[in-house]
């Protein structure tokens, strides 16, 4: 599914698999990156749909990871074995993912087993930029539902557009995640006005009234 002239849905419910959250790919200048891997149960679904955008696999150079839980990371091993790109993710989160750690990552959830894979790229500051076909990528810490989780950060077509994953949540003990951090990061998403919200489970919300109302409903929710 075509978000803009260099953004792309290739990974999902409704696109690989029905586990798997959402996999977004950025294509600029012939360079691109992918916003999560989903389960990794329907990778050759997911390079084809890649393919489909007319993106080679070596264009690949980073898998831009949100959080660690398996519904993103399950086929982060699978990915940067055929593409060769450096893995990016919080340090708070890319411990869990280099163990193998089933219980932090949510595998268990899915009856499965994650395998460990390296994190090239650790963030650890509060917002860290990412160049990818000259163009920057902002990725900005935001913990609640996980203590590593990020949001990335984007500009196409003239609009700000905003890969937050797992917005909704959930929040739970062995996630080991924090309500008063998450309500936090709430807040500083609605900062950020984005034009465009590319979520983990709720698809693409588009407009900036949108985009508020959904991030104000969990507000509300917790």
């Amino acid at each position: 599914m075509k978000i803009t002239d260099d953004i792309f849905q290739v990974g999902g419910s409704d696109f690989t698999s029905y586990e798997d959250a959402a996999v977004y790919l950025l294509n600029f200048d012939g360079q691109a990156a992918l916003v999560d891997a989903g389960c990794g149960r329907s990778t050759d679904r997911l390079f084809k749909n890649i393919r489909s955008w007319g993106v080679k696999v070596e264009y690949i150079q980073y898998l831009f990871i949100t959080h660690c839980h398996y519904d993103h990371t399950g086929g982060a091993k699978a990915v940067k074995e055929m593409t060769g790109c450096r893995a990016v993710a919080h340090e708070l989160d890319a411990r869990f993912l280099e163990r193998g750690d089933d219980r932090v990552t949510a595998a268990t959830w899915y009856g499965a087993r994650l395998e460990p894979f390296p994190i090239e790229k650790k963030l650890s500051l509060p917002r860290e930029r990412i160049r990818l076909g000259g163009h920057p990528i902002e990725a900005i810490h935001t913990p609640g539902h996980s203590p590593g989780s990020v949001v990335y950060v984007a500009e196409s077509n003239g609009l700000k557009v905003l890969f937050g994953q797992d917005v909704h949540g959930p929040l739970d003990a062995s996630l080991l995640s924090n309500r008063k951090d998450y309500l936090k990061s709430l807040d500083l998403l609605l900062s950020l006005e984005a034009d465009i919200l590319c979520e983990g489970h709720y698809g693409v919300i588009k407009g900036k009234n949108g985009v508020r109302h959904f991030i104000e409903s969990f507000i509300t929710d917790s």
